[in-house]
């Protein structure tokens, strides 16, 4: 276990800048709003601020406030923050990230899950945080070798776990962190106590009888992810199937990236006009930095072409039904929500709630109400 300390040099931001004041814009779309992409008039005015009112050096700073280390477990360095709790009692709890997320993510809920007594909660519901970086993903990136398909970067998450110390712990996570978390219960039963989702995909039951059962709601919820996957997923398809040609032009046009980065958090947040409904300016741009800074636009985009040529099946798949305690949280304006009924069919459901706001980066946007859930769900587990 190596300390981490993030220091970027300067001469990364002077090209970064250069980059910026060097862009070569396309022409208007020809369809009005965000039908087409991300519109001029917004990613310019956004690029400006990032050029010039943005200030990573304040935002390292910030991200070097929380304990950093990194490992090489399987052939890659892995980096990762590990935030222990003053509260003797802390349950470990490890949580994943997705694409296009990083630790940033979490930043404003380690504090209140690792004391709570310091952010208006009760010390038993403490936890020491352990939040990784993804291989092939800013810090733990790029990724060198093949085959970092879910199944791995779960060995590597309880091989993780066990150098730490730590022999039973709970484990959380939305988008690929969801995946992992799943393949990790199914890897590590005995260490794993339970599981803390805030995604989590279900589809048409193939069943009639099960089928008849659901709702008029239920039905809703699976045809809007339905109707709107055609439309939605055209970066999973290019980055499950030609990551590398997708990685030239993200790796060198910062616009590219920040644009790549940004549709996604405009359809899958809680927003109406922008992502700033949803999340601070800031905060994204740090995480489109972290992308930037390590050239991991291809390695992060390649994990969906590893998941899409498994090198072995998943243990979460081949199981049956998961028998690990399961608590599912759907935020209101997630596209995937889930049908409780047909989540049940595979997984152990224990607790599950439907929060008010939010979107598919949770605990980016409602802190809060993720903390809260996490905490009231992990109390029996203790």
């Amino acid at each position: 276990m190596r300390p981490f300390e993030l220091t970027v040099p300067q001469a990364a931001l002077d090209d970064l800048a250069a980059r910026l004041d060097a862009t070569r814009w396309p022409d208007d779309p020809t369809a009005p709003g965000w039908s087409q992409g991300v519109p001029p008039a917004y990613l310019k005015e956004l690029a400006a601020y990032w050029r010039s009112a943005y200030d990573w050096r304040e935002h390292e700073a910030h991200l070097n406030r929380f304990p950093q280390f990194t490992t090489t477990i399987d052939g890659a360095d892995i980096h990762f923050l590990h935030v222990r709790s003053p509260e003797p009692d802390a349950l470990p709890l490890l949580i994943t990230h997705g694409w296009p997320g990083s630790v940033v993510e979490f930043l404003d809920v380690v504090g209140p899950l690792a004391d709570p007594r310091s952010h208006g909660g009760p010390p038993t519901d403490a936890f020491d945080v352990v939040i990784p970086s993804i291989p092939g993903y800013g810090l733990s990136g790029p990724t060198r070798g093949a085959g970092w398909d879910i199944p791995r970067v779960a060995g590597a998450w309880a091989e993780l776990m066990r150098r730490l110390g730590y022999d039973r712990y709970g484990a959380q996570g939305g988008d690929w962190g969801h995946a992992i978390t799943l393949e990790l219960a199914a890897l590590a039963s005995e260490q794993v106590v339970a599981i803390h989702l805030n995604t989590l995909v279900t589809l048409p039951p193939a069943d009639p009888a099960v089928a008849a059962e659901l709702t008029d709601a239920d039905w809703a919820r699976l045809n809007r992810l339905l109707e709107s996957e055609p439309e939605m997923s055209g970066y999973a398809k290019i980055q499950g199937t030609r990551p590398q040609t997708l990685a030239y032009a993200l790796t060198d046009s910062p616009v590219g990236q920040l644009a790549w980065i940004v549709e996604k958090f405009k359809e899958w947040t809680d927003s109406e006009n922008a992502p700033e409904d949803a999340v601070s300016r800031d905060r994204l741009l740090t995480n489109v930095m972290l992308y930037w800074l390590t050239a991991t636009a291809g390695s992060s985009a390649r994990h969906y072409w590893e998941a899409a040529h498994p090198s072995q099946p998943a243990r979460a798949e081949r199981t049956g039904r998961r028998r690990t305690p399961t608590g599912v949280a759907v935020f209101a304006a997630d596209v995937a929500r889930p049908v409780r009924r047909l989540a049940e069919l595979d997984h152990n459901i224990v607790h599950w709630s439907e929060l008010p706001r939010g979107g598919h980066f949770a605990a980016m946007e409602q802190p809060g109400l993720f903390t809260a859930d996490v905490r009231t769900f992990f109390r029996p587990f203790r």
